[in-house]
């Protein structure tokens, strides 16, 4: 059969589902390949990952006998101006190939020495912002060992939602560690999962990139005690780490000015995310421009940065 792959989403970022699916049928003999919408195909993956508030679907005609279309990315609606996740319109993979090693082949410049991959599934937290818990389940558990997907790569990008708060974190932590693979841990870390037996651990991963959050006021103190306990034997400086703060969601500006500020005195870097900008107040986007942009960031306190052309400070526009 011949087999079109539509990555919907086209983020210069590799689509993981259709390297499995591609993996499946090239293993059946089947001809595949990214789509090309002057072919005819027997079958048509239409995968999409992210919303569509970040990418548009496929709006152009698709030639082929059977369309299958699938991906989280259809599964999200509005609704009350929260996120809900609807199951049936996911379609996700079946085990057969849910659990294949993926064909890296597909996108070979994007996953040239690097392996992609799930070593765990679901969140604890099921915060309203976020369709991980409703997706994937409330509990954090093994799905797979390294094996699955990583053959020896110099790197790895870990796309686990909440991978410390799993049992089984120690044993994945070790296969990380044997790998000796840099490692990319593309979602922020639960810093209220951090023990010092885990930070141990964590500290001998060869780390790429490594973030945490801070979405959640409720949360400090057990954030602030994971972040100072991983700050105290991270092998990297903590001014080159960062922390997602979610803002414009139900937080006041002055609950999100003090995470900054506490992150801050931690020797983290904050990275301060919007909610939906357009509906952000000014002062928000402009605490955003000051804390992200790390020249300014270093060089005065936020009351004294001047954000726009008049020259009027942060203190002068907005008051104490």
């Amino acid at each position: 059969m011949k087999i079109g792959l539509l990555d919907v989403d086209s983020h210069n970022y590799p689509n993981l589902p259709l390297m499995k699916i591609s993996a499946y049928h090239k293993a059946k003999g089947d001809e595949v390949e990214l789509l090309n919408p002057f072919r005819h195909y027997d079958i048509v993956y239409s995968s999409k990952v992210f919303g569509d508030e970040y990418s548009d679907d496929y709006e152009y005609c698709i030639n082929a006998d059977l369309i299958i279309e699938g991906g989280t990315g259809r599964a999200i609606a509005i609704k009350d101006g929260k996120e809900t996740y609807i199951p049936e319109k996911d379609n996700p993979l079946p085990d057969e190939i849910e659990h294949i090693y993926p064909d890296y082949s597909l996108y070979p410049e994007l996953t040239k020495d690097t392996a992609y991959g799930f070593l765990t599934r679901g969140c604890p937290n099921n915060c309203p912002f976020c369709i991980v818990s409703k997706k994937e389940g409330r509990i954090s558990h093994k799905v797979a060992d390294l094996s699955e997907f990583w053959r020896g790569q110099k790197n790895i990008e870990l796309l686990d939602a909440n991978l410390l708060a799993c049992k089984d974190k120690n044993d994945l932590l070790y296969q990380l560690i044997d790998s000796k693979a840099r490692v990319d841990f593309k979602q922020g870390l639960d810093a209220r999962f951090i023990t010092e037996e885990t930070a141990e651990l964590l500290a001998k991963v060869k780390i790429k990139v490594i973030h945490f959050a801070f979405d959640l006021i409720k949360n400090e103190k057990q954030i602030l005690k994971g972040l100072k306990i991983w700050g105290d034997v991270s092998p990297i400086s903590r001014r080159e780490q960062t922390v997602y703060i979610l803002t414009n969601y139900n937080t006041t500006f002055e609950e999100d000015y003090y995470r900054v500020k506490k992150v801050r005195e931690l020797g983290f870097n904050p990275d301060v995310r919007i909610y939906r900008k357009g509906t952000a107040p000014q002062i928000t986007k402009d605490l955003q421009r000051w804390s992200n942009n790390r020249f300014i960031y270093n060089t005065c306190d936020f009351p004294d940065y001047v954000p726009r052309a008049d020259g009027k400070s942060i203190k002068e526009l907005y008051g104490d």
